[in-house]
């Protein structure tokens, strides 16, 4: 059973912690078999590691007992980017053991932590999108992409902010056990295997809540569904009843971003799933997606993303259809 040791740090957000417990938990659930799963310990470097009126988690004992091997070490995050640097113990002990661990882990703000250690330098890694900045001033060696919601650099993953820790976990369910047995667990939690809106932090789709007018959120809806359609400011114009000048007056001030900008930012999100998840050659998703052409669909993920869709297949193309 691969070991998998979590080290929680003090933080006000417990959902790193116990979603992340989640998922071990029903993975060993799905497997059955005593001998199979994971065997989870958490740690931490402080007794308390979150405390709410009526509630406290506590951790079973400290990071300074555990000894090797360990298959997977997990750091969570802290509420904020001086938080990594305040136990130097903790900074020392993660540089000791990390070279003797298979997988090393870092969600949300833990990406500090992990850079404070030196376990990022020279690697990519991503962390919430409030402190990509921040990370990438304090530790100018590490290539922060603000992007991605998880991020793998050899052995070393780190992830965004929140929830975008179970989508890590669960890709490194899928990496030791296979697809079947990290879509069963996602079907279990109710949750995603592979988030509609892709690999980005920003899904497009959270764009369409931004208009206040129900006609436009109805069009911003039919355009995700229809991103290979005639999506023109004409076009887009006559299905709210407005002519084109008063459409793109209005769409910019309720949605803070002119209509060729949203229908580019659909398309390409509607590329990067068929990317991700099917074979479709390249020119072929471009079509079904509305680009013009296999460059212009270059172009927009060049501007968008900073990768050409070719590459991005190569980073981010699922186990199965790998």
């Amino acid at each position: 059973m691969p070991r998998v040791v979590v080290v929680a740090m003090p933080c006000n957000e417990v959902v790193d912690v116990g979603g992340i417990l989640d998922v071990f938990y029903a993975v060993n659930s799905h497997t059955g078999a005593s001998d199979a799963g994971y065997a989870v310990e958490v740690v931490s470097p402080v007794e308390t590691v979150c405390a709410w009126p009526g509630l406290r988690i506590v951790a079973d004992r400290s990071y300074r007992a555990v000894r090797a091997p360990v298959d997977t070490l997990i750091v969570t995050g802290v509420d904020g980017p001086d938080d990594a640097r305040r136990d130097p113990e903790l900074v020392r002990w993660l540089a000791r053991i990390a070279p003797r661990t298979r997988r090393v882990v870092g969600l949300c703000t833990g990406s500090f932590v992990l850079a404070e250690a030196g376990l990022l330098e020279g690697r990519s890694a991503t962390t919430h999108w409030a402190f990509c900045g921040e990370l990438a001033r304090r530790f100018p060696g590490v290539r922060v992409q603000p992007d991605p919601i998880y991020v793998r650099d050899g052995g070393v993953y780190t992830s965004a902010g929140a929830t975008a820790g179970l989508d890590l976990v669960l890709a490194l369910v899928e990496e030791d056990f296979g697809r079947r047995v990290a879509l069963a667990v996602a079907q279990w939690m109710v949750i995603f295997l592979k988030r509609p809106g892709g690999q980005a932090q920003f899904s497009v789709q959270l764009s369409t809540q931004m208009a206040d007018r129900q006609p436009l959120r109805d069009m911003q809806a039919w355009v995700l569904d229809h991103p290979g359609a005639d999506l023109s400011v004409e076009a887009l114009a006559r299905r709210v009843n407005m002519s084109p000048r008063n459409f793109f007056r209005v769409f910019v001030r309720e949605v803070s971003m002119t209509p060729g900008c949203f229908v580019e930012r659909v398309r390409v999100e509607a590329a990067r799933r068929l990317l991700e998840e099917t074979s479709r050659d390249v020119p072929d998703v471009a079509t079904t997606c509305g680009f013009r052409s296999q460059e212009t669909m270059r172009l927009a993920f060049r501007r968008a993303l900073g990768v050409s869709p070719t590459g991005y297949r190569s980073r981010f193309r699922t186990t199965a259809v790998s």
